[in-house]
């Protein structure tokens, strides 16, 4: 699944078929607790059947994906979650735009997420982003670049969860010139992100992937 997130609003959330045809926005569903929800007498007994749970929800999700994407079952299948990058450096967005260039400039990348509390993500920032502020405002450089980046404008950001295959998720970086992806969660938050060095360090570095079937 892609998302469209405006200011950590989220527009959209669907498929990457979906994601070409914004006429289409699907919004997240809430996350209710049901007074009949299962009880466990111990905390180990929960984990257990958590993890259980998990590893056949992930297996039927696979298979899903497989029969809609037209992907033979047998077929491996290597996931965003197979090649990101995790514990990915971010910034708080009650950080300035100086704070953002500085991290942007010490660790060499080109851009990176903009996270509130609990790592819940609301855009991206790069050194594009930066100059066009400064240029919007020149006469007004040094206030600029002391403003929290919780109050400027941040592009629409398009993120994916961790279960599409490498496949879609590079369509999805061609067709809209992205040169990294964030990888988020049901619940926003931030777990990862995928950049056109992953995955070609992925073609690389794994004989049976088949970028293009």
């Amino acid at each position: 699944m892609f998302a469209i997130y405006n200011n950590g609003s989220v527009q959209f959330r669907s498929t990457s078929d979906n994601l070409y045809e914004l006429d289409t926005v699907d919004k997240s569903a809430e996350s209710r607790h049901k007074p009949d929800d299962e009880r466990y007498d111990s905390f180990g007994e929960f984990l257990d059947k958590e993890n259980k749970d998990n590893e056949t929800d992930r297996e039927n999700a696979i298979k899903s994906y497989k029969s809609i994407a037209n992907i033979d079952i047998n077929e491996v299948i290597y996931h965003v979650s197979d090649i990101m990058t995790k514990n990915c450096i971010s910034v708080d967005s009650n950080s300035t735009v100086i704070d953002a260039y500085n991290i942007l400039k010490e660790n060499k990348v080109s851009q990176i997420p903009i996270v509130t509390f609990g790592d819940k993500i609301i855009g991206m920032i790069d050194k594009k982003i930066i100059l066009n502020l400064l240029l919007d405002d020149f006469n007004d450089a040094k206030i600029t670049m002391i403003k929290k980046l919780s109050d400027i404008y941040l592009p629409e950001l398009i993120t994916t969860d961790p279960l599409p295959d490498i496949r879609r998720v590079s369509k999805v970086m061609i067709n809209y010139k992205i040169d990294a992806i964030p990888v988020v969660n049901q619940q926003n938050r931030l777990v990862g992100i995928v950049s056109k060095t992953d995955i070609i360090k992925a073609v690389s570095h794994i004989p049976e992937l088949k970028l293009w079937a």
